[in-house]
């Protein structure tokens, strides 16, 4: 047809579009994460370790405080896999029961650490002045204190009066989660606080600023997700120095009673013992060292996944 022309197929408007796959963050760092080989393989082993101390009973249907004077300080056997006790007792339940009780107090020291440095450094990070200084001085005070002494002197007072009140086991728990969390919440408080000082001047916050956005909303819809990269990093290094603090102070006889085996109680009940019975101290040690060195790792995994400048 006369003053016509055709439509050129490369001036097609749907051609020139390229449907490229949209991946969520949640997947990138995934996918990040899962090429860090020994990450991946310390989360299994984390993730196993945890199964089986929540399904002891079930894996394992052996009473923890059967005594079995025949058995007394008997090496690893069918019946017996890690050994028993002075008493007779078996092991390998009481070290599936006592995972429970340190696996549980890292997780809540941790997450108490984490939610006052967070929140702290959220008050920090938006404030300026003398607020901020008053919390940086805070933070700074509590850092330089003794941590371990501290922790004794703390659970010596207060033990006694948490047991009467909420009992042996949960008396305990909730003291010693409170005691190492409130030690641990410095270094993610002052993280907070610079990702904060960091993220605040960027451009996608200015324009949320310009747009009317309340303080609020800026902290809680642009700069606080933006920051939580490092605090999970940083939250299972506080994991692992969790566990740690408590087995200290198990073993060194303040943390809890002989009738409920943790990891650290179980190296204070084996110590005297480590001549003829060394089978007794390998069971809650290999326990503590399986459980911070795969959080650590994790944590490595997790720093090398969430970091923006590293091509993965």
């Amino acid at each position: 047809m006369a003053g016509s022309t055709l439509a050129s197929p490369i001036a097609d408007p749907r051609t020139l579009v390229q449907r490229t796959k949209h991946v969520s963050l949640a997947m990138e760092t995934w996918r990040r994460f899962r090429r860090h080989k020994l990450a991946l393989v310390s989360s299994f082993i984390l993730l196993t370790t945890l199964v089986a101390v929540a399904l002891g009973p079930l894996l394992w249907p052996v009473a923890i405080n059967d005594i079995d004077f025949t058995a007394r300080l008997a090496g690893p056997s069918l019946a017996h896999p890690f050994g028993t006790d002075d008493l007779g007792q078996d092991l390998l339940a009481r070290v599936l029961y006592g995972g429970r009780i340190s696996l549980a107090v890292g997780l809540s020291a941790m997450a108490v650490a984490i939610i006052v440095g967070i929140l702290i450094g959220v008050i920090a990070g938006v404030s300026r002045g003398s607020v901020d200084a008053v919390l940086m001085w805070l933070a700074d005070l509590f850092l330089s204190l003794p941590q371990l002494p501290l922790l004794l002197l703390l659970i010596y007072l207060f033990r006694e009066p948490l047991k009467q009140i909420a009992g042996p086991e949960v008396g305990m728990f909730v003291l010693i989660v409170i005691v190492i969390g409130g030690f641990r919440w410095m270094p993610v408080a002052r993280l907070v606080r610079a990702q904060f000082f960091s993220l605040r001047e960027k451009e996608f916050v200015e324009a949320a600023r310009a747009l009317g956005a309340s303080t609020t909303r800026q902290v809680m819809r642009h700069i606080l997700p933006n920051s939580l990269g490092p605090v999970i990093v940083a939250a299972t290094i506080d994991v692992a120095a969790a566990i740690l603090a408590e087995s200290t102070l198990s073993f060194l006889g303040l943390g809890f009673p002989p009738d409920i085996p943790s990891w650290g109680r179980l190296l204070f009940d084996a110590k005297d013992y480590m001549d003829i019975a060394p089978h007794w101290v390998l069971a809650p040690g290999l326990s503590i060292f399986l459980a911070v060195v795969t959080v650590n790792f994790m944590g490595d995994g997790l720093r090398d996944a969430l970091d923006p400048r590293k091509v993965l």
